[in-house]
């Protein structure tokens, strides 16, 4: 039997509400520009492009809760709320009509991103990578499995940075409905149970600063609350 050369590292996992076992976390998918009005304050044309994705580490997910660090190497940490899809079974070209099939159950994440790395990159033609998969940049809420929340596909989903309302849209302003973008990103990979998928934002991203404390949820889903820590 073969052996590490060191020991393996713990399998990234996310809290199960009202239970104690845990969710592993296979890979991260996140949707872009997934919010028409998200679209729009990016500078795109919501109505012309089909999704398109990038990716996190697996242990980039954390708690949404307690104290996230202000990552180094940016001046311009911005938030993005998100409706978190945890897969539990896996595959690929699935139909649309099936998708939902493949999710186990729901959460409410933050898809965390150095703004000025992204704008650089962007610029010079170079991957997104730095901008968004650095340490702690998916903060994730408590799951919920689907016999308890249902497949939400409408219903408010903000967040509010000390006490003030950033950002807020409705499910139901989705361009691609999860069952959509699950069919539409198996074309490209074979999806798996483990697999989580941060299925896009509404507008009103924009700037923290260490000492920002955020609360923020999808209703019928979750809420989290947590505070920016020091660089």
């Amino acid at each position: 039997m073969s052996e590490f050369v060191f020991t393996a590292p713990a399998t990234p996992s996310v809290a199960v509400s009202g239970s104690s076992s845990r969710f592993p976390v296979r890979r991260v998918f996140c949707v872009g520009r997934n919010y028409a009005s998200h679209a729009r304050e990016m500078g795109s044309d919501p109505n012309r492009e089909p999704p398109f994705f990038f990716t996190k580490p697996a242990d980039a997910v954390v708690p949404a809760s307690g104290a996230v660090p202000y990552p180094p190497s940016t001046d311009d940490l911005h938030h993005e709320i998100e409706l978190v899809v945890a897969l539990g079974a896996g595959g690929a070209n699935i139909d649309a009509a099936n998708a939902l099939d493949l999710v186990w159950g729901y959460g409410v994440g933050l898809d965390l991103t150095r703004r000025d790395l992204q704008t650089a990159a962007k610029d010079t033609g170079r991957p997104w990578d730095m901008a968004k998969g650095f340490d702690a940049s998916a903060p994730c809420s408590a799951l919920h499995p689907v016999s308890e929340v249902g497949h939400p596909a409408e219903g408010r989903i903000w967040l509010e940075v000390n006490g003030t309302l950033r950002q807020e849209g409705n499910l139901n302003e989705l361009i691609w409905p999860i069952a959509d973008v699950i069919a539409y990103l198996s074309r490209f990979v074979t999806l798996a149970p483990g697999d989580l998928i941060y299925s896009g934002t509404p507008s009103g991203v924009a700037a923290l600063k260490p000492g920002d404390r955020l609360r923020g949820g999808v209703d019928g889903v979750d809420l989290f609350e947590l505070e920016i820590g020091a660089r």
